[in-house]
């Protein structure tokens, strides 16, 4: 399901107009990428709940500029320090034969009931909560799944180890495979299992 989304065209760029477009509840934006830079207003309640929303930082999301729809990820949200208002948002173009780059959300899956955790006593840590990835737009995974069914005491799920869907390529970075997630000992079953050994 693809997300859309309503926009203007913005004539009137700069400090002061931004401050304008604000105060009457929009957004200043921008579209960029293969072709013109078009400046574009927003309306703040759409895409403060869109925000929101998992999906909407990892697809390929439709803006509807006045009439005209264009294809676009979203690459970045400024906000304001310390108040619930987004200040600016910026996308791309997304040719749909060029391969895109965009970190993806993992779901994670089954950690009740692995045996890690029903019995060794464990927490499933999560040491990271996305990935990057390479794929052509048609391809993009809304997430990838982390299935722990199987995960034991002490093991741990290494990128490399997730199934990615046909097309989608991991880009790494750096040297390894980084962990995604780790059944870690609880120090109370720890204690419970030294207690019973001393009773022993």
């Amino acid at each position: 399901m693809q997300i859309e989304f309503k926009a203007t065209k913005r004539v009137e760029q700069g400090t002061g107009a931004s401050r304008r477009l604000r105060r009457a509840g929009q957004i200043p934006g921008i579209i960029y990428g293969s072709g013109e830079a078009q400046a574009i207003a927003l309306d703040h309640n759409e895409l403060y709940h869109l925000l929101r929303k998992e999906a909407f930082h990892a697809s390929i999301l439709s803006v509807n500029v006045e009439g005209a729809k264009q294809t676009v990820l979203l690459r970045d949200t400024q906000w304001h320090p310390f108040r619930q208002q987004v200040l600016h948002l910026d996308f791309q173009r997304v040719d749909a034969s060029q391969k895109i780059h965009l970190k993806v959300p993992l779901h994670f899956a089954n950690g009740d009931v692995s045996p890690a955790v029903k019995l060794g006593g464990c927490m499933i840590s999560h040491t990271i909560t996305e990935v990057d990835v390479s794929c052509l737009p048609g391809n993009l995974p809304e997430f990838v799944v982390v299935d722990l069914a199987n995960l034991q005491a002490g093991e741990s799920i290494h990128v490399s180890q997730l199934p990615l869907p046909a097309g989608v390529e991991l880009v790494a970075h750096g040297e390894g495979d980084p962990v995604v997630a780790t059944a870690v000992t609880v120090k109370g079953a720890v204690a419970e299992e030294g207690a019973e050994g001393e009773a022993a």
